[in-house]
C-alpha cells in the first residue's frame, strides 16, 4: 500500500479532517477572501477550509482554482493540507507555486484508495516529514521528484538558467508537474492561453508582475483569457480606480510578456483555432474541453500559471488526453433526448455529463439526430467544466473521435427527460421577476448576438431591466460592420467585450439586481456563489422575453413538459 501513499508537496501540517465527497471547483466554488465554500450545489457548501487537512478525489471545474490557491496560502487561510485520491493538477500547481515562488508551503498528498478511506474516518490528522499520522494511522509517505523526466537539450539548456531565472523557475515547474502526473516527457506545443488574468484577487496580479519583473517572455504565439475589466472603456461604466487600475496592470503584465490582447475565454472563435490533432498548451476549462472534443486538436486542462510556464517554454508535460489512450471514452452515456429542444438542452446535458463523468472520458449517445451546432457544443462543453475533471467528451456522430469505439466493457449510463426536467429547476431556483439577463459565458458569438437580436424582434429592454451581452474583441467588430451592435444599443443591450461573466463585479453587475438570468450552464453554476443573486436559465429567446418583459416563466419549457 505504502508505495501508492505519495506526498507532492512537503510541509508540517496538522488539523481537522474534512472530507469532500466530491471534486470541488476553487474557481467559482470557495470564497478567495474567506477560504470558504460557496459553491450552492456542493455537499460542502458553508464549510471553512482554513487550517483544515482537506480530503477530495480530486479537484474539479476551472484552470483557475490554482489561482485562489494561491491567494488563500498568501493571506493565511489555505487548508493545512490537501489529500487527493486521485490524479489532480489544479491545486497542486497553486500549492507548488506558493511554497516556490513566495515561501507559503502547504501539504500536498496522493494516497491509495485504502489509505484515504482510513483517513478520512479520522477526525484529526498530522504531517510530519513524510509521515502522515492520524488516531491510529501512521503511513510512509513517498517523496515525488522528476527523477528519470526525459529532457532533451532545450529543456536541459533552460534548466541550468543559461536562458535567466524566470526560464529557469519554468522549466523546474514542468519538470515537478511532470512527476506528479507521471509523464515520462515533455512535448513541444504549438500555441499557448492564458487563463490566470482575471482580478479575482490579488494574487494573480502580484504573480503576473514577478514574473513580467523577471523579464518572462512567451516563446509561441499566446492568446490571453478575458480579463476584469473592458479594458478600453473601464473609465466610463463607473469602474472604481483602483480596481480597474489593478485590472489593467494585471492584463498589461501578460501583454508585456508577449501575449496577444485577445481577452476571450473563447479564443477559438477566430482568434486561435487549432486544427485537428495539433498539440497546444492552452487553459480556461471550456476552451480546452472545446479544443479537445469539437475541434480534435490535443491540450490538457493546464492550471492557471503553469499555462505561462508551457508558453514560455513551448513545452508540456505528455500526459492526459495528449496520449491516444487516454482520449477513448471511459464511459457511455445514453441520452433520452426531448423531442422539439431549444438551445436551452445543451447546458443541461453538459452538466448532467459531468455528474455521471466526474474523472472519465464520456460518449454521449442518442444526440446525434438534432444536429448540434458549433453554439450548441461550445454550451455542452462549457457545462460539462463546472461538473467534471474530464478535458474531454465525445458525441457519437457529431464530434471527431465520436466515433472512436470506447474501452472496452465500459459502464452504460442514463439521461433521461426526467434528469433533464431535474437539471432545469436546479438551475431555476430563482423568482419570476428578473432584472438582468447575462449572455455570454463563455463569450457569445457572432451568431448568438444574431439570434438575441432576432428574438427581441425589434422590441427593447423594459424599465429596470438590464441586458449585457459579453464578447470578444474579433465579434464585436463583426456585429458593428452588420449594423447589429446598433440595433441591439437601440434595445438597450449593452455588448461589452474583454470581461466574461464570471469576472463582472459590480457596477458593470448592476447592483439593484436581484435575479438575473442567463442561458448559461456554467454561469447558472457559478453565479450564485459569484455574485450572491438568484438565478434563472432558459434558451436565448427566452434570455430576450425576459429582457422585453421583466420575468420569465416558471414553469419548464414545452419540451420538458
Amino acid at each position: 500500500m505504502q508505495h501508492h501513499d505519495r506526498i507532492i508537496l512537503a510541509a508540517e501540517a496538522a488539523g481537522e479532517v474534512l472530507v469532500c465527497d466530491e471534486g470541488l471547483s476553487f474557481w467559482g466554488g470557495v470564497d478567495p477572501d474567506t477560504g470558504r465554500v460557496i459553491d450552492a450545489h456542493h455537499p460542502a457548501h458553508g464549510q471553512d477550509l482554513a487550517g483544515r487537512v482537506v480530503l477530495m478525489p480530486t479537484s474539479r471545474g476551472s484552470c483557475s482554482g490554482s489561482g485562489v490557491l494561491l491567494q488563500l496560502a498568501l493571506s493565511g487561510l489555505a487548508p493545512a493540507a490537501l489529500v487527493f485520491r486521485e490524479a489532480e493538477e489544479i491545486l497542486t500547481l497553486g500549492a507548488l507555486i506558493a511554497a516556490r515562488m513566495f515561501d507559503r508551503p502547504l501539504a500536498v498528498l496522493h494516497l491509495s484508495p485504502e489509505s484515504y478511506a482510513a483517513l478520512a474516518k479520522e477526525r484529526r490528522a498530522e504531517i510530519t516529514g513524510t509521515c502522515l499520522r492520524a488516531g491510529a494511522l501512521d503511513i510512509a509517505l513517498s517523496p515525488v521528484t522528476p527523477g528519470d523526466l526525459g529532457l532533451d537539450a532545450g529543456d536541459r539548456e533552460r534548466l541550468s538558467g543559461a536562458s535567466g531565472r524566470a526560464v529557469q523557475l519554468a522549466q523546474e515547474v514542468l519538470g515537478t508537474m511532470a512527476a506528479v502526473q507521471g509523464a515520462a516527457r515533455l512535448i513541444d506545443v504549438s500555441r499557448g492561453h492564458i487563463d490566470g488574468c482575471i482580478l479575482a484577487h490579488d494574487a494573480n496580479l502580484i504573480f503576473a508582475e514577478a514574473m513580467a519583473g523577471m523579464g518572462a517572455r512567451v516563446a509561441i504565439p499566446t492568446t490571453i483569457n478575458a480579463i476584469s475589466v473592458d479594458r478600453q472603456g473601464w473609465q466610463g461604466r463607473g469602474v472604481p480606480p483602483v480596481f480597474g487600475t489593478k485590472a489593467s496592470r494585471l492584463a498589461d503584465a501578460y501583454v508585456r510578456m508577449g501575449a496577444a490582447p485577445s481577452f476571450t475565454c473563447a479564443p477559438y472563435q477566430g482568434v486561435s483555432v487549432p486544427h485537428r490533432g495539433e498539440v497546444i498548451g492552452w487553459s480556461e476549462s471550456n476552451a480546452v474541453i472545446y479544443a479537445n472534443s469539437v475541434l480534435g486538436a490535443r491540450t490538457a486542462k493546464h492550471p492557471d500559471y503553469l499555462d505561462l510556464f508551457i508558453a514560455m517554454t513551448g513545452r508540456a508535460p505528455e500526459t492526459g488526453v495528449y496520449l491516444d489512450a487516454n482520449r477513448v471514452a471511459e464511459v457511455v452515456i445514453d441520452v433520452d433526448a426531448p423531442e422539439g429542444a431549444d438551445d436551452a438542452l445543451w447546458p443541461l446535458l453538459g452538466w448532467l455529463a459531468g455528474l455521471r463523468a466526474p474523472d472519465r472520458v464520456p460518449l454521449l449517445r442518442g444526440v446525434a439526430a438534432l444536429a448540434p451546432r458549433p453554439d450548441d457544443l461550445r454550451a455542452l462543453c462549457a457545462a460539462f467544466g463546472t461538473t467534471s475533471a474530464s478535458a474531454l467528451l465525445h458525441v457519437e456522430g457529431v464530434t471527431p473521435e465520436g466515433d472512436v469505439p470506447p474501452q472496452p466493457g465500459p459502464p452504460t449510463l442514463r439521461i433521461t427527460r426526467d434528469d433533464i426536467a431535474r437539471a432545469w429547476a436546479e438551475f431555476n431556483r430563482g423568482p419570476e421577476v428578473v432584472e438582468l439577463v447575462a449572455i455570454g459565458s463563455p463569450h457569445a458569438s457572432l451568431s448568438e448576438l444574431r439570434a438575441f437580436d432576432a428574438a427581441l424582434a425589434g422590441r427593447s429592454c423594459a424599465p429596470g431591466v438590464s441586458a449585457i451581452l459579453t464578447v470578444g474583441r474579433d465579434v464585436l467588430e463583426g456585429a458593428r460592420a452588420e449594423g447589429l451592435l446598433d440595433r441591439l444599443e437601440a434595445a438597450g443591450v449593452q455588448v461589452i467585450p474583454d470581461l466574461c461573466w464570471c469576472s463582472i463585479t459590480e457596477p458593470v453587475f448592476p447592483p439593484a439586481a436581484r435575479t438575473l438570468m442567463t442561458n448559461s450552464g456554467k454561469y447558472a453554476h457559478y453565479a450564485p456563489g459569484l455574485s450572491a443573486r438568484a438565478v434563472r436559465f432558459g434558451s436565448i429567446a427566452a434570455c430576450a422575453q425576459a429582457a422585453v418583459t421583466g420575468r420569465t416563466e416558471t414553469a419548464p419549457p414545452a419540451w420538458l413538459a
